[in-house]
């Protein structure tokens, strides 16, 4: 089994998530545009799916290598991960033509090169001949030596050409076609009869095929669409000779030729078309890497599906509250320093965090500002803020993580506009990710050095701000300004502080450590008799130790309650061993990311927020920093925040003991959504001060 018998496997356990992304996309609650939404988050966590864990899994097996539970044989989890994705991909098919059939009845008509009238026809003629022949380059794999690089972003026409011979026989030829990724994807046609028209540009292309191909004359033209996944992983080697950012940018290059690991295609494409293809690409007939699809791949598209339709096949807009007692002030730093903020995304503004950055850069009395990026906006209005400072004098330090998956290449460009514009970049230290979302800016005051935090959950991005679930805490604290300014100094010296750390917990120096003696502390009240609970929130949980430490935990009586977006290697519910362990997980029209630990403390209850999961990664080998919530108003904020998740019964999920997810039931009176209630929960402080 890939399950042994106190750990869900890592892989299993992710790909039930993505299946609980895949029950939104075929919830007819959903509206109907964003169910198209989900169906391309689907399709792109997938990719990521396949291009990173089943790409680590493959080594394993090459290696005859065991993951991080000995007792799961490699070989048998990618055999269960073949089955479940093919499992998934004829769900994912089959709500794919429902949505297309419930788009028809609405009056919006998903077409095909077949079902065109005249003036479509036409329109898509001309719109080849002036769009996308110009940035296309079909390829006659006949005629070259050797068979092209293919691109693991891009999606690709086989075409199969049939020629009339002189002696009136057949033969095939083949081609290649990347269909242009700069292009839209979806194509909206001209309104016929009251309805509106939409093509794909797969079909587009097809459609035009016999004109592309006129040089030859063919019998008939068929094309076949396919697209290859290959290993993600960073190969990052020890020639001390070159910089960081050279090693990261000859790694890109390599990540481009990694390791095909999956393959996908049209399951009507010819078997003699797939062996060529196979052949050429050296992939086996038989092996697990070879997966028939639809007709069209890469709907990770469908996430930027136009704009069509009543509002009603949209999610209602949910306007981001301001903060009520920011609000007050003309001065973020007049406010944070009177009492600690803590700001909610995306149910309140991000806009107050680039408007202290903002703010910042301007201030004379601003000395430094500090700052970790992972990953930010293509329009960022935070690097323009760190630009304006720099400008005006201050002295800027940006900690860059170039190693932030898939947004390599953006972080370099930025980190080089950055130091060109007298920023001092660092690139954090060898063998750790930094992953911790902080800022620090200093400011002389009356003739001393004050300090003012942030201490976040997410990253500094204001798009993924309006998608993402987060926590941010601003605060002038010296408790914990202080201990940020030392976290800042390992980063500038690279030398590990000599100090231990009071108040904030610094990954991977003492987290693990830290969080076993807040377990352990529960358990000791359990078995006094005393008040006893812990209450998570993470994205992940996977670290086994920890769970293990949790499942004492409940042999002991603390109830814990967990609410784990993704990955959940723990079981609960089992007697004996976690009975006093709940576990669910809620997927909805936001991004559940924040991180939030709540341990009981005998009726005192300690509160922190985190950039980390409980995973090996961000336990042992990234820098990440959890924070304590100090204030009793921002403490009752976090415990009202988590009883509303808990209590939700419409878009919460509830891991069983075997490892199924099963819906809440609505058994209450009423249906509690608890991203809506959030909401209303943060509309009504702001009206309230």
């Amino acid at each position: 089994m890939a399950r042994s018998k106190k750990i869900i496997n890592r892989e299993i356990s992710w790909l039930a998530f993505n299946e609980r992304v895949l029950n939104e996309a075929a919830d007819n609650s959903v509206p109907l545009l964003e169910r198209l939404k989900f169906l391309g988050i689907f399709s792109n966590n997938r990719d990521e799916f396949f291009r990173v864990r089943v790409a680590s899994v493959r080594r394993q097996v090459a290696l005859n290598e065991r993951g991080d539970d000995p007792e799961v044989d490699p070989k048998e989890v990618l055999s269960r991960i073949q089955d479940i994705s093919l499992k998934q991909q004829k769900r994912y098919e089959a709500i794919y033509e429902d949505i297309i059939k419930e788009l028809n009845t609405q009056g919006i008509r998903l077409v095909n090169e077949v079902a065109l009238n005249q003036k479509h026809r036409d329109y898509i003629e001309e719109y080849f001949r002036d769009v996308v022949d110009r940035v296309m380059s079909p390829i006659m794999l006949d005629q070259i030596k050797d068979f092209p690089h293919l691109n693991d972003r891009a999606i690709y026409l086989a075409v199969s050409l049939t020629l009339k011979k002189s002696s009136g026989k057949s033969a095939n030829r083949y081609a290649l076609i990347e269909i242009p990724a700069e292009l839209p994807r979806f194509v909206p046609l001209p309104d016929h009869n009251e309805k509106k028209f939409i093509i794909i540009i797969d079909d587009i292309i097809r459609h035009n095929l016999m004109s592309i191909f006129s040089v030859f004359k063919p019998k008939s033209v068929e094309a076949f669409t396919f697209k290859i996944t290959r290993d993600a992983e960073l190969d990052l080697d020890n020639d001390i000779s070159r910089s960081f950012m050279d090693k990261m940018q000859r790694s890109l290059k390599k990540r481009k030729k990694g390791t095909a690991v999956r393959f996908v295609y049209d399951a009507d494409m010819p078997k003699v078309l797939l062996r060529y293809l196979s052949l050429k690409m050296d992939l086996s007939t038989e092996g697990d890497a070879l997966i028939p699809g639809g007709r069209y791949h890469n709907l990770k598209d469908l996430i930027s599906f136009p704009k069509v339709g009543v509002q009603k096949g949209y999610y209602r807009n949910l306007t981001p509250n301001a903060h009520p007692f920011l609000s007050k002030y003309e001065s973020v730093f007049t406010a944070i320093k009177k009492k600690d903020v803590l700001l909610h995304f995306p149910y309140q503004s991000f806009n107050h965090v680039v408007d202290m950055l903002k703010e910042a850069a301007l201030d004379p009395k601003v000395r430094t500002i500090r700052i970790c990026l992972y990953r930010v906006a293509k329009q960022s209005k935070v690097i323009n803020a760190l630009i304006s400072a720099a400008r005006n004098g201050k002295k800027v330090v940006v900690v860059f993580e170039l190693q932030a998956r898939f947004d390599e290449e953006s972080n370099i460009y930025w980190s080089n506009l950055l130091e060109d514009e007298g920023v001092k970049v660092l690139f954090g230290l060898p063998g750790f990710k930094v992953h911790s979302k902080i800022c620090l800016i200093s400011r002389k005051e009356h003739g001393s050095t004050v300090y003012y935090g942030k201490v976040g959950t997410g990253n500094f991005h204001e798009g993924t701000a309006s998608l993402y679930g987060d926590l941010s805490l601003l605060t002038a604290n010296p408790d914990i300004t202080i201990e940020l300014r030392r976290i800042f100094g390992l980063f500038e010296n690279a030398i590990w502080p000599n100090y231990r750390f009071k108040h904030v917990v610094l990954s991977p120096l003492s987290f693990r450590n830290r969080l076993v003696r807040l377990i352990n502390k529960e358990i000791k009240n359990a078995n006094e008799g005393k008040s006893a609970y812990i209450y998570l929130k993470m994205n992940s949980l996977v670290d086994k130790n920890l769970i293990y430490k949790l499942y004492e935990a409940s042999k002991a009586g603390v109830q814990t309650r967990l609410i784990i977006r993704g990955i959940c290697s723990l079981i609960p519910g089992v007697k004996g061993m976690s009975e006093n362990i709940q576990v669910i997980s809620i997927i909805d029209r936001f991004l559940e990311h924040a991180r939030c630990y709540v341990f009981c403390n005998n009726d005192d209850p300690l509160y922190f927020i985190s950039s980390a999961d409980w995973m090996v990664r961000n336990l042992d080998r990234r820098i990440e920093v959890t924070c304590p919530i100090y204030d009793s108003d921002l403490k009752d904020e976090l415990r009202e925040f988590f009883e509303i998740e808990w209590r939700d019964n419409v878009k919460a999920r509830t891991l069983l003991s075997s490892g199924e997810y099963k819906v809440v039931r609505q058994d209450k009176k009423e249906d509690i959504r608890s991203q809506y209630r959030l909401h209303d929960y943060y509309k009504k402080k702001s009206r309230e001060e």
